[in-house]
């Protein structure tokens, strides 16, 4: 899969992508960057690639003209069709589920805007959608770049060592949160390791983390779970829980 991002600051993309597992995926060749530069493209000797809003305000709007032309050098470079995305935080917000359909693309162009935004001319033009990474306002769009580039390239097959672990993650599957971990040694001052997970039993430590996974989610974000929608075997797992637990959850006594 290949990204192209374009930013203000290319070197800030190059490093991010440079460790862990989307640095293993290129370096394996699943993965390929190119990072963009709209100042390589603005006129001038100052290589302009702001003004000042129109209607007064503070602040500054990144031009029309860099971005453009950064994007059409950006389209030439790869064949392959490209999807455009603008990190911001007026986007949709950004998913599992919208990660593992991005994973599918050949192609991805991500747009980092900076100051107060970019022409909504170019937006309205050259952009396919926008994306947000949660409700909050970074300086740049680098960051939110670099998540969605981790998020997706991990997915690419051969990106991580086994390929279950993406399987098993957090908001996979049935959008539940990932249960409890732990590994050696057993005994430690900070606790034990559960019983079940030494047994060997495997339909047991199955039925435990997918306990864990209803209990966590219900605790952190019972937005993500409708009790009502659950299965049999989901229900009846939460009730083994309250009954041993004494508790819902969410840590209000049982009735």
């Amino acid at each position: 899969m290949r990204f192209d991002v374009v930013s203000l600051f290319p070197e800030f993309i190059t490093q991010a992508a440079d460790v862990g597992v989307v640095g293993r995926a290129r370096e394996r060749g699943l993965v390929t960057l190119q990072a963009w530069n709209p100042r390589d493209y603005a006129e001038g000797n100052y290589r302009r690639v702001d003004d000042r809003p129109f209607g007064g305000g503070p602040g500054m709007v990144m031009l029309i003209d860099p971005l453009r032309a950064t994007l059409t050098a950006a389209r030439a470079a790869d064949p392959a069709p490209a999807r455009v995305i603008y990190m911001s935080p007026q986007g949709q917000r950004l998913t599992q589920a919208r990660v593992r359909e991005l994973a599918a693309l050949p192609r991805l162009i991500l747009l980092c805007g900076r100051y107060e935004g970019i022409d909504e001319r170019l937006l309205q033009a050259e952009v396919d959608e926008e994306l947000s990474i949660g409700d909050y306002v970074l300086s740049g769009g680098e960051l939110a770049a670099a998540v969605v580039l981790d998020a997706v390239a991990r997915l690419q097959d051969g990106a991580l060592g086994d390929a279950e672990s993406a399987v098993q993650d957090s908001f996979e599957g049935d959008g539940l949160l990932d249960c409890p971990h732990y590994t050696r040694p057993v005994s430690h001052a900070l606790g034990q390791v559960p019983e079940v997970l030494l047994s060997g039993n495997h339909a047991e430590i199955a039925k435990w983390r997918r306990q864990q996974a209803l209990v966590r989610t219900l605790e952190r974000r019972p937005d993500l779970i409708d009790e009502s929608t659950l299965g049999k075997a989901d229900r009846r797992l939460l009730a083994d829980w309250r009954s041993a637990n004494g508790a819902d959850p969410g840590g209000t006594p049982a009735a």
